[in-house]
């Protein structure tokens, strides 16, 4: 099978890497296309993927206008030039697309529920997957499964944190350090949101390297006064730092769900509804935050209880327990297509068959 895998930011690398892998091995062929937005193309080099770039995406709204024309077009002649079996994304308007011009099946892995997207791809689609925590119907096509997207890459079947992290951040190792995540707010589900202040910001540096190194890592390139502290290591290594790190605070929800299910402390601080990371507070993996109130509070009893961390150890495995293993599942989807699509029709619970 020829399957051609569309993906618009870093976690969607991360999201089907190992599924990817796991289909190459077994004779499958894959293809990658991107939109540039932040490390894609280090990603996918570093999983050894063939793909094709269309170049750096558009942050205005007549850009996203003219995007939305230019890389449906770069998607349609790149498809049939690869000649796919079946599209594979995260909710890709470009892969559904071409898609529908070329006659051929789409899947959706959807945990955002934007309905200005979802109208966009739905109609060019055979399924939606989404994750039971995110709170929405999206119409007959939508089947909901027992787990994140967060666990198709960190669940410790497929990722084990590497030590030598405290070499390639130039710290001796067990050395505390935390790391900071913002972001840019340039997405179309960002419009009116709000997340951590420049003085919040600020004042969280401040506290945090009192009692240890800082590490940023950011979308935002206005404001320099934090470049001392911005991460200098390869993309691919992220989730190794998030996993040895002492703290994370960030506004994203990706990065923040990353560190709780690696067992370190995480705080996401947005008004933008982060239903996994909202889940993950209810085991005890993670604080959420919509404002500062209590925040710098609860910072600074997390850097003085540096036990916690051995705590989380032993909620993640009884989260990991909670839920299916979305990798075996999204495998067995593509695999088995078209009748895996009937048999989620008719089975509402059929993904329970992947234990986590």
């Amino acid at each position: 099978m020829r399957i051609l895998i569309d993906i618009g930011h870093p976690g969607h690398v991360h999201l089907f890497r190992n599924a990817a892998q796991i289909l190459q091995k077994k004779g499958h062929k894959i293809f990658f296309t991107l939109r540039e937005k932040e490390k894609e193309i280090e990603l996918l080099k570093a999983g050894g993927f063939e793909y094709k770039s269309f170049g750096k995406k558009y942050n205005t709204t007549k850009g996203k206008i003219y995007g939305m024309l230019k890389f449906g077009l770069m998607e349609t002649l790149t498809a049939l030039k690869f000649k796919p079996d079946l599209f594979f994304s995260h909710g890709s308007i470009y892969a559904s697309h071409a898609a529908a011009i070329l006659r051929k099946p789409n899947i959706a892995m959807e945990d955002t529920g934007n309905l200005e997207q979802v109208r966009l791809y739905r109609p060019f689609t055979k399924i939606i997957l989404s994750p039971a925590v995110i709170g929405k119907n999206l119409g007959s096509k939508h089947y909901l499964y027992n787990s994140i997207h967060e666990i198709a890459y960190l669940h410790p079947r497929y990722f084990t944190p590497d030590p030598s992290i405290y070499k390639l951040l130039e710290l001796e190792p067990g050395a505390p350090y935390a790391i900071l995540r913002f972001i840019s707010w340039n997405a179309t589900h960002d419009v009116g949101q709000v997340g951590l202040t420049y003085e919040l910001k600020k004042e969280l540096v401040n506290i945090l390297k009192k009692r240890m190194k800082v590490f940023i890592s950011s979308e935002n390139k206005n404001e320099p006064e934090f470049a001392e502290y911005m991460i200098k290591i390869p993309p691919e290594k992220m989730h190794d730092a998030l996993a040895f790190a002492s703290i994370y605070i960030g506004e994203g929800t990706t990065m923040a769900a990353e560190a709780s299910i690696l067992g370190t402390p995480s705080f996401y601080v947005s008004t933008v509804k982060g239903q996994n990371c909202e889940e993950l507070e209810q085991y005890g993996l993670g604080y959420v935050f919509t404002n500062a109130d209590g925040l710098l509070q609860k910072v600074n009893e997390v850097i003085n209880t540096p036990e916690l961390k051995v705590l989380l150890q032993e909620r993640v495995k009884k989260y990991l327990a909670d839920k299916i293993d979305l990798t075996a599942f999204m495998v067995w989807v593509v695999e088995n297509y078209p009748g895996s699509i009937k048999t989620l029709r008719q089975d509402k619970n059929y993904h329970l068959q992947f234990p986590g």
